[in-house]
């Protein structure tokens, strides 16, 4: 059998370099769910079923089997089939004192992800937890980000799941590692890559040239994409409590809305569901900030959005396709609808600025120089820190799903947190709610029960808000129900 490998992307390996000690690069969350037939006569949970339907789903992800390894000398990341996988080391299963309470889930969650993934194993564990009142049991899921973006993680999510109640199994079948190269293979592979890169070029230049109309509106189009980027970039966000170098341990919390309500604001004061997630965040950030003495009437408070470039043909890509926007929340603005019809306005003049290709585009360049121009990218970023938080906002679907016949009561998840960087904020919608998943650095945040208080707050804020008059941009509800 010949040697196999796959090369990551740039975009892919840049999560890597993110990665540090106390910048843990894994993504994923805490799905909940009844127990149903995986409920034993004991009262614990059949973990060894759910863990041979894992296994058997594994054809479906074969990512799950592949570990990294790296070309010499540069050092370029690939993903080789693991040799010695064991499904038992990624599958684990462990209790709460019973009756476990949703706080005490949350701890837990909050240490398993404190810990890194090991980058000698396929980079993904998935936590069996039993033991949580009224007959629910948990799944907490780790992903390196390097693995797969929100999107695609829907994707897996999909994958382990059914819409149909049924508690039967797919058999497993049997696996057999593909040999992974040598260092030689890797060092020549690359080489004869890095070669033929001017061909390439040269190929995208003869095309340009036969259609230089459209070629001209596509690199001006990209080129005041990355200008964009880069200005936003170097602008730099405010300082506060919660952006200062963050330390390993996390603690892990969260809140449901009702997605009936979230559309009925949309609906009743304009914009989408995003505007109106957004614009929570937006409030709930202003009240905290005023909890702890720090004034926000001339704070640039920016955010993080990530925006999926994700086309047709990657619908059943596992790697990253994601860009982002960088915008300044409008946290000095106290009146719940002044504040949306605010950020309503930023969303407007971040769609019409295209300003989500522009980090895609500088990837695609940076493909050409090499990981040289990538890791000095994100040391620059890192010493800017041009973001105070993250937002992401993930489409699920709108049904019940089931895993062996056990219903998906709930899924939290969490974005990983980057230097700087105390709170990270992840939105799931599935079966008519909002999930909202909130991570937070121990030291810098410790009481992110506060926080998810202030969400509620400011949620409710908006909820009771007199509808008035639409003072900016229009409601879009052919795309909000895209969105929401």
């Amino acid at each position: 059998m010949a040697a196999s490998y796959d090369r990551l992307p740039l975009q892919d390996s840049s999560f890597l370099v993110f990665e540090t000690p106390n910048t843990h690069m894994h993504l994923g969350g805490v799905a909940i769910f009844e127990r149903g037939s995986l409920g034993t006569p004991e009262g614990g949970i059949d973990s060894a079923r759910i863990r041979a339907h894992l296994g058997a789903r594994l054809d479906l992800i074969p990512r799950y089997r592949q570990r990294l390894a790296f070309v010499p000398l540069e050092r370029q990341p690939v993903w080789v089939d693991d040799e010695h996988f064991n499904l038992g080391y990624h599958v684990r299963h462990t209790s709460l004192p019973r009756p476990g309470t949703d706080r005490q889930l949350k701890r837990l969650a909050g240490r398993i992800m404190s810990q890194a993934l090991d980058r000698g194993k396929p980079l993904w564990e998935a936590w069996v937890v039993e033991g949580l009142e009224f007959d629910r049991f948990a799944l907490i899921i780790k992903t390196h980000h390097c693995m797969s973006d929100g999107v695609s993680a829907v994707g897996l999510l999909t994958v382990l799941l059914t819409t149909e109640g049924r508690d039967g199994e797919a058999a497993r079948t049997p696996w057999t590692p593909r040999p992974a190269p040598t260092p030689g293979q890797l060092l020549r592979d690359e080489a004869a890559r890095v070669a033929r890169m001017p061909l390439a070029l040269l190929r995208g230049t003869l095309a340009a040239v036969q259609e230089p109309a459209g070629a001209s509106e596509r690199l001006l189009e990209n080129l005041s994409a990355m200008w964009q980027t880069v200005t936003a970039g170097l602008r730099g966000a405010a300082e506060t409590p919660f952006n200062r170098p963050v330390g390993p341990h996390r603690r892990f919390d969260w809140l449901t809305l009702d997605l009936a309500e979230v559309k009925a604001v949309k609906n009743r004061l304009g914009g989408t569901v995003n505007d109106v997630v957004l614009t929570t965040v937006a409030g709930a950030v202003a009240r905290l900030l005023r909890r702890h003495g720090v004034s926000a009437k001339a704070l640039d408070y920016r955010a993080v959005v990530p925006v999926s470039v994700r086309e047709v043909a990657d619908e059943d890509t596992v790697s990253n396709r994601a860009s982002a926007w960088i915008t300044s929340l409008p946290v000095q603005e106290r009146d719940p609808r002044r504040r949306l019809a605010k950020v309503r306005a930023l969303t407007a003049q971040l769609k019409a600025s295209k300003q989500a290709l522009g980090p895609w585009a500088l990837l695609r360049v940076a493909e050409w120089v090499g990981p040289v121009l990538l890791t000095l990218g994100i040391r620059l970023t890192n010493w800017l820190h041009p973001y105070n938080l993250i937002v992401t906002n993930i489409a699920g679907p709108q049904l019940p799903l089931y895993m062996l016949g056990a219903r998906m009561l709930a899924g939290y998840p969490l974005v990983p947190l980057f230097e700087n960087q105390g709170i990270g904020v992840a939105i799931f919608s599935y079966d008519g709610k909002l999930f909202f998943g909130i991570n937070t650095d121990r030291d810098t945040v410790p009481d992110p029960y506060r926080f998810v208080e202030d969400i509620s707050a400011a949620f409710e804020e908006l909820r009771t808000a007199p509808a008035g008059t639409r003072a900016v941009g229009t409601d879009d509800r052919s795309r909000d129900a895209a969105s929401g």
